[in-house]
């Protein structure tokens, strides 16, 4: 009895150091921030020092020079504006796309699906040139509405994928069921598959709003005017001059930019999970 209660503890013990470690590990980049956001740059720079510790009492400099040097606040309201429309874009697409390939029956549908899932795999590096040339025709050159346009490109096809997989994971009889009941095909799809695919859903908008605030090709390629980048250019872009990297008020600018995203993954990570898994197992 003894025995089995000190392995139970052990046990216990393992798993808590486990997910301690865990945590200390996945917040240690916010910690980092934090802290370097507020310290003093004679004590940030300062060899002999802890960087965990404040040798000094902290300030507001860094994140002063953020606001008042930069136009970091229009950067996160451009980044804002892009990434909801991309992720509305995404959904309106992705969504009928992924059900369309989910129900379409024989070897077309699954050679469809990894078609179009290759084509998320292209590099950047590689489209960024054809598209600056639609883009230019367009007359969208130095505009936000071109990453409206061109970030579709890189969201819409891994989303409808995932979505496909989603989909598949609902039984049709569910549909058929709603439909003998007097719905349409499409009301069945709005009332009965789109409330279980919730979970697909929320993983597509978090995933495309994720990439939208971390593209940096496009968005340096397209955009020239200081008033219209997104954070993921207008930081590094305007607060590293050369060899002088101003750290503290890098990390800041990365910090406030990255809590809200943080803060969504922790109250949405169920859901988010269960989207990358469905199919996975019935």
């Amino acid at each position: 009895m003894i025995t089995q209660q000190v392995r139970n503890l052990g046990a216990r013990a393992g798993r808590w150091a486990i997910l301690c470690g865990l945590t200390i590990f996945l917040a240690f980049p916010f910690v980092w921030m934090l802290i370097t956001a507020f310290k003093r740059t004679s004590d940030l720079y300062n060899l002999k020092h802890n960087p965990f510790v404040f040798y000094e009492p902290p300030t507001l400099e860094h994140i002063h020079r953020l606001f008042s040097d930069t136009l970091y606040g229009e950067w996160l309201l451009n980044t804002a504006f892009v990434g909801v429309l991309v992720v509305f874009i995404t959904l309106v697409l992705a969504i009928p796309a992924g059900y369309a390939l989910a129900r379409l029956t024989g070897t077309w549908g699954e050679k469809l699906g990894i078609g179009i899932f290759l084509t998320y795999l292209v590099p950047p590096t590689l489209l960024f040139i054809p598209l600056s040339r639609v883009v230019v025709d367009l007359h969208l050159d130095d505009s936000l509405w071109s990453l409206v346009l061109v970030y579709p490109s890189f969201t819409v096809p891994f989303s409808a994928w995932l979505m496909m997989g989603f989909f598949k994971a609902i039984p049709k009889d569910m549909e058929e069921a709603a439909m003998i009941d007097g719905y349409s095909r499409l009301g069945a799809f709005f009332r009965v598959v789109v409330p279980i695919s919730l979970s697909g859903i929320l993983t597509v908008a978090i995933f495309s709003f994720t990439l939208v605030m971390q593209e940096f090709v496009y968005a340096v390629t397209f955009i020239s005017s200081s008033r219209n980048l997104t954070v993921g250019v207008g930081v590094p872009t305007f607060l590293v001059h050369g060899d002088v990297y101003f750290w503290g008020s890098l990390m800041a600018g990365c910090f406030i930019a990255s809590v809200p995203v943080a803060i969504l993954y922790n109250f949405c990570v169920d859901r988010f999970i269960a989207g990358f898994t469905a199919g996975a197992i019935k």
